[in-house]
């Protein structure tokens, strides 16, 4: 017998687990707005940068050019996400905001690698820089990118996709802030240095952020349980409900950056208990632990051994 259920859950114990997402059905709008804003910014960010010399613009637009492709990776991802179950895709194609998240992450690392990588040759010879071009460009840069960050700010905490914009845009305002510092230091003491090591400086805080959300998405691709979300204590709950002898074969992974999936077989040696039981088990899994699509299998006999029963078995 199967309990299901689905959409987003709001529960109370695990406020931080991918099933608790809080985010709108959609960021469409601030997709498109974003990726229009940085990508005309990239243009001009790169024409300055090599107008004024200054490794920390060109730097910047690189990074830049990046974030617009990791929008748009992460906004394809939304959409697929949206994509009804097929014969084929039997949960549809929700999992791919899961993959939009850990490439978002790769294209990060890549970014500022060949940001420090340049910085590091910069440092062993300073080139001319004009410090006010920079400063302006890249106090525009602070606008736009802080702008474009605020739109994926309600979504950051509940879907680890949206958290991969945010990132992407928030690090950018942080590296248009540095370098203004660059350029404003550049101005007052012509210490054309200061451009890379406050490059060097940006990456390192840029790459602190972006292996926490490589990480994520690296393990809810290997479906580990999802962050924040205790199986012991989802286990304990099963083992608690009435009637039941016995929790098995039990798994919780992510459907999506999202969503939340559990499987568990229950022996309940009463006899079956109704549908009004899995119905109702179903509805607390989602309020208590955001588990939004429960299938649950109910075992009667406990001299029946289910071949899923050991812990090793899959």
């Amino acid at each position: 017998m199967g309990a299901h259920s689905h959409g987003s859950g709001n529960g109370h114990e695990h406020g931080h687990g991918p099933g608790h997402s809080h985010a709108p059905a959609s960021f469409g709008r601030a997709f498109a707005i974003g990726t229009a804003l940085n990508l005309g910014f990239v243009a001009v960010e790169a024409t300055y940068g090599v107008v004024a010399g200054s490794m920390a613009l060109l730097a910047d637009a690189g990074h830049n050019l990046s974030d617009v492709l990791g929008l748009v990776i992460a906004w394809a991802a939304a959409a697929l996400s949206q994509r009804k179950p097929s014969p084929r895709y039997t949960y549809g194609l929700r999992s791919s905001s899961i993959l939009a998240a850990m490439l978002n992450a790769l294209l990060l690392l890549v970014a500022i690698t060949v940001v420090a990588v340049e910085a590091i040759r910069r440092v062993g010879g300073p080139e001319p820089v004009s410090g006010t071009t920079v400063m302006i460009v890249a106090g525009i840069g602070i606008v736009i990118n802080t702008a474009t960050a605020l739109m994926f700010a309600r979504g950051r905490k509940g879907d680890l996709n949206i958290r991969g914009a945010y990132l992407h845009m928030a690090a950018d305002a942080g590296v248009s802030a540095g370098v203004v510092v660059a350029g404003f230091v550049i101005t007052r003491t012509g210490w054309t240095w200061v451009d890379p090591v406050v490059s060097l400086i940006i990456v390192a805080v840029i790459a602190i952020g972006t292996w926490g959300l490589l990480r994520d998405s690296v393990n809810m691709t290997l479906q580990a349980t999802p962050s924040g979300m205790d199986h012991a204590k989802v286990d304990a709950f099963l083992r608690s409900r009435n009637g039941v002898a016995t929790v098995h074969d039990l798994h919780i992974w992510p459907l999506s950056t999202t969503e939340t999936a559990l499987t568990a077989h229950l022996l309940i040696p009463s006899g079956y208990p109704g549908d009004r039981f899995t119905v109702e088990l179903a509805a607390e899994l989602k309020e208590r632990f955001g588990i939004d699509h429960a299938t649950i299998q109910i075992e009667t006999d406990p001299d029946e051994q289910c071949g899923l029963e050991p812990d090793h078995v899959v």
